[in-house]
């Protein structure tokens, strides 16, 4: 989803005639189990029930992820069919984790990923650039905002991360397999992030066909956008130099931090927050495949940036500040996603220390659980066995849930489905940050930044 400043937008868009759709009830699909899992079964059964989401109910002519999944049925926007560009790059990474565990065959993820290539290489693009969602019956963009009706490089760069993870997975398989990666190193080529420079040292997030720049949105950090220039720098096609790198994105080393909270050090300053972090979405997005262990440049460890601010917004949970019933150790978990509004509605908020609305995001603990494990498996576990009456569906966990109003959110959104998969599987076999960093050009993208990776040898 957007940064922080398209929060009131999606809110708008989200809540607009959604009251009736909250819920506070029982759930038909309660897991009936009764001897308790072990933390590899727990593990197994949320990645498998999440993976849906992209499977069963992808947007049934792209096959591509759908913004939101609704099992109600009930779509106030009629939006059911809308694509969204970065929800479907972690889906990619999704299916490429199914296909690894077996929960899908990988005969049949070949076909759907030959009709998920061949739909965006038809799809509405700007300089090479997606927009941030795509109807998913024409290809055509679906306006995000009245400017925001072209291109959208941060998620065109969520979407290249999946698209890589693809290509790098069947790249040395049969024909068939080749000619699948073929298709999808194509996509990845045809970016033109340099011209998303606009002639400056930093990274544009838009441009529009009709309004040009008037967007007006450098990338600059810290926030979930890192992705964007590493695989800017990456590109065989039209890469970016290190200076928008180091002028725009840091800031001329104004991105670091002294800020500490509990004791735990920030190290990069948050857009917005800098007093106790953001949303945790941050800490994943962007390292679905671009894996922080270990991971070094001149301003970071960020390994130790996305445990200290995973940590933060634990500890938030854990001392409580308002008094919400239920937090705790096993209840925690603050970043951008469905959320209640005062008249009970169903509305979007991005949650962290300093917006707690009592709402506790499942995506935020669980996609964590390369940094907290832990934890996040204590909270996974109580969603799970004490909670699933109103927090376990068709798809995993809803979406949102709030012990202090008796309330969840019984609906779904791509860019928190998709996290929980990828992170669940680079915490059982590191596949997807495996897979991204052998990729041809990403490590010399990142050593051109001046990133360094002792796990990786560079």
């Amino acid at each position: 989803m957007k940064n922080l400043l398209f929060i009131l937008l999606i809110t708008t868009i989200i809540s607009c005639g959604s009251s009736e759709s909250s819920s506070s009830g029982g759930d038909s699909t309660t897991p009936e189990t009764q001897t308790p899992l072990t933390d590899e079964q727990l593990v197994d059964l949320v990645q498998k029930q999440t993976t849906k989401y992209f499977w069963d109910f992808a947007e049934p002519n792209s096959k591509l992820a759908r913004e939101r999944y609704h099992p109600d049925g009930v779509y106030p926007e009629n939006d059911a069919n809308i694509v969204t560009t970065g929800g479907s790059g972690f889906g990619l990474m999704s299916i490429v984790a199914a296909v690894s565990r077996n929960y899908v065959s990988r005969s049949e993820a070949i076909t759907r990923l030959n009709t998920i290539a061949d739909f965006l290489e038809n799809a509405d693009r700007f300089h090479g650039a997606w927009p941030h969602w795509i109807d998913g019956n024409t290809g055509n963009v679906k306006p995000f905002g009245t400017k925001d009706n072209g291109g959208d490089l941060v998620e065109t760069a969520f979407l290249c991360q999946g698209i890589i993870c693809v290509r790098e997975f069947f790249k040395n398989g049969t024909a068939e397999e080749q000619a699948l990666a073929q298709k999808f190193d194509n996509l990845w080529k045809g970016v033109d992030w340099d011209w998303y420079r606009n002639g400056q040292n930093v990274l544009y997030w838009h441009w529009s066909p009709n309004y040009n720049w008037e967007m007006n949105f450098p990338l600059e950090g810290y926030n979930e956008c890192l992705i964007t220039y590493v695989l800017a720098a990456s590109s065989p096609t039209h890469p970016i130099t290190s200076a928008p790198y180091h002028q725009g994105w840091a800031r001329n080393g104004g991105i670091v931090s002294a800020n500490t909270k509990y004791g735990i050090p920030l190290i990069l300053k948050h857009n917005g927050a800098e007093q106790a972090g953001g949303p945790l979405f941050w800490a994943h997005y962007s390292y679905l495949g671009l894996d922080p262990t270990q991971l070094t440049d001149q301003y970071a460890n960020y390994w130790n940036v996305n445990v200290n601010h995973t940590k933060i917004n634990y500890q938030h949970c854990v001392e409580n500040p308002g008094n919400f019933a239920g937090y705790g150790s096993d209840y925690w978990g603050l970043t951008a996603s469905y959320s209640r509004n005062n008249d009970g509605s169903i509305g979007y908020d991005a949650h962290m220390p300093s917006n707690d609305k009592g709402v506790i995001s499942p995506t935020a603990a669980i996609s964590s659980i390369v940094y907290t494990p832990a934890e996040s498996l204590a909270a996974m576990r109580n969603f799970y066995e004490n909670n699933s009456g109103t927090l376990w569906g068709p798809a995993g966990f809803y979406d949102a849930h709030s012990k202090q109003f008796g309330w969840s959110a019984k609906r779904y959104l791509a860019i928190d489905q998709g996290p929980m998969v990828v992170m669940l599987e680079n915490y059982r076999s590191g596949l997807l940050w495996n897979l991204f960093m052998g990729a041809p050009g990403v490590r010399q993208g990142l050593l051109n930044l001046g990133f360094h990776s002792g796990k990786y040898g560079f």
